[in-house]
């Protein structure tokens, strides 16, 4: 199985160096069919296609045929648009599981204020599947607690919370991905 990968950010899916401080956790998959699980962020690559996701602000999520590596461990994200930051995570289901539901909890955002999102991915038991959110819109640069949920036929496998600050307080991590004139 050769995966794409999925991110939402419109809604959308880490060695710590310069980029910024590492604050990154222990992360324990809530169910015994995740054997791989690391979050953190990353600077997304370009998209090959969009899927309709009725459940998220833009109404569509990005497919990506490249995995970016991550360019910090760390669940504490900058607020600047072109940063991306999720979830790499294995099964041990022969096949992998089809049909997960990854749901995005965050402050407030948008004319509805939103505060969930939700669209469909998988999860691949050969390679660890990368599903992210990435900062497209102004409107989607809320501060505060976000959660990533993934569940699979109403079973949680696992849970990351993310906590969104100012660019300005992580000015290096906020620059990594070449959005220099974020922080002016």
């Amino acid at each position: 199985m050769n995966p794409s990968y999925v991110i939402c950010s419109l809604v959308l899916s880490f060695a710590v160096g310069s980029a910024g401080a590492d604050t990154s956790t222990s992360l324990q998959p809530i169910s015994p069919v995740i054997v791989h699980l690391e979050a953190g962020i990353i600077c997304p690559p370009e998209t090959i296609e969009t899927v309709p996701a009725p459940d998220t602000l833009a109404g569509k999520t990005h497919v990506i045929d490249i995995e970016p590596p991550f360019v910090s461990n760390a669940q504490l994200v900058p607020a600047a648009l072109g940063i991306g930051f999720g979830i790499k995570s294995q099964t041990v289901i022969e096949g992998g599981l089809e049909g997960v539901t990854m749901v995005v909890t965050h402050p407030a955002m948008g004319p509805n204020a939103t505060a969930s999102q939700s669209f469909t991915t998988s999860i691949s038991d050969l390679d660890p599947s990368l599903t992210f959110y990435q900062f497209d819109y102004p409107y989607e640069l809320v501060l505060g607690s976000w959660q990533m949920t993934a569940m699979h036929d109403e079973e949680i496998l696992y849970q990351v919370q993310f906590d969104v600050v100012e660019a300005k307080m992580l000015p290096n991590l906020a620059r990594a991905c070449g959005y220099l004139d974020l922080l002016s």
